[in-house]
């Protein structure tokens, strides 16, 4: 039997966190569908003889699974309709967490884009965005792809008439440490930059932690679903969130074109998934821990220089090189 009453149902507050860190853009209820028709499939056939976006589809499904102990027996038990509400459920989560962010974002960016000590000029309104975009000197500057110069006036004038179009794929400089691009390196300062950072802390550890140490007693949303530790898809949801609050389009949509949320959000993620950039995406992962879970077993603090625990390890290295070197020897 469904229940009407479907706001407190646990499948929505695990959507809203799931749709945050694991994947964002996404019609549940067809995730559901096909992940059970594709079980079925998998009996016969290998998941990497699948396409590529099916592939990553399953994936994702099977985090949905792993994340909620007995999902799987309640699909596989459940209707259609029982499939399909199950999928409403989580979908329902993860757009009302996502409509909560934009609009909490929409006002606070402000306060982190304005320079020091000194009010945003032109004036930018908190409940409005349609200066906002390449219509203003400065959100302008920070959407500006990497790149581009924003400071070459026919760059500007191209991208404010939209004679210049942007794709989902062209990055702003805003993912940027110090927003600075390097074009022959440029991993350099790739989703470093403070700005980032800020809207980060004040989705998943609370709005106050943004200029403060985050601490453990924080009931933030990160603490209420048990994480202590960042998600490639969340750097790319927050990415989307922030890149979204400083263009001038009013409502968020999946589908939007012009913005083009979506393109932008998976092609983050076809970066930080991609196998051949693993070296880089843990340096990087292991940065985004120190700056919101500095206490975390994952933000791998180096060891002191001169702890034991370091005499230790030098000791060992220094053994097996003088093994190898006899076993070079004889």
């Amino acid at each position: 039997m469904i229940s009407f009453d479907s706001s407190s149902d646990p499948l929505v507050s695990h959507g809203r966190h799931f749709g945050r860190t694991v994947f964002a853009l996404c019609n549940y209820p067809s995730l559901l569908t096909n992940g059970i028709l594709r079980l079925e499939q998998m009996e016969d056939v290998l998941l990497e003889d699948f396409p590529a976006e099916e592939r990553r589809e399953h994936r994702v499904f099977e985090q949905l699974l792993d994340s909620y102990p007995g999902l799987l027996d309640r699909l596989k038990d459940g209707s259609e309709e029982e499939i399909l509400h199950v999928g409403e459920l989580i979908g329902k989560g993860a757009a009302g967490a996502r409509g909560d962010d934009t609009k909490t974002l929409k006002s606070a960016i402000l306060d982190w884009i304005s320079p020091k000590g000194e009010a945003i000029q032109p004036h930018l309104h908190r409940n409005s965005k349609l200066d906002r975009g390449f219509n203003h000197e400065l959100t302008g500057s920070l959407l500006c792809p990497a790149g581009l110069d924003w400071h070459d006036p026919r760059t500007k004038e191209d991208l404010r008439s939209g004679e210049m179009l942007v794709c989902g794929d062209q990055w702003p400089i805003f993912l940027y440490a110090h927003y600075v691009y390097d074009s022959d390196d440029p991993w350099s300062g790739l989703l470093r930059s403070r700005l980032l950072t800020c809207a980060y802390k004040h989705v998943f550890t609370s709005p106050s932690s943004v200029d403060k140490e985050p601490k453990a007693t924080r009931s933030g949303n990160a603490r209420l679903h048990g994480m202590n530790s960042v998600t490639i898809a969340s750097i790319a949801y927050i990415a989307t969130q922030v890149r979204f609050a400083l263009s001038s389009s009013s409502v968020f949509s999946r589908t939007d074109t012009v913005t083009a949320s979506e393109t932008f959000y998976h092609s983050l993620l076809d970066l930080l998934e991609d196998p051949e950039e693993c070296k880089e995406v843990d340096e990087l992962l292991t940065w985004w821990n120190r700056q919101v879970f500095p206490t975390s077993s994952a933000a791998k603090r180096p060891i002191s220089a001169n702890s034991a625990l370091s005499r230790i390890q030098q000791k060992r290295i220094a053994l097996k090189r003088a093994l190898n070197q006899d076993v070079v020897s004889s």
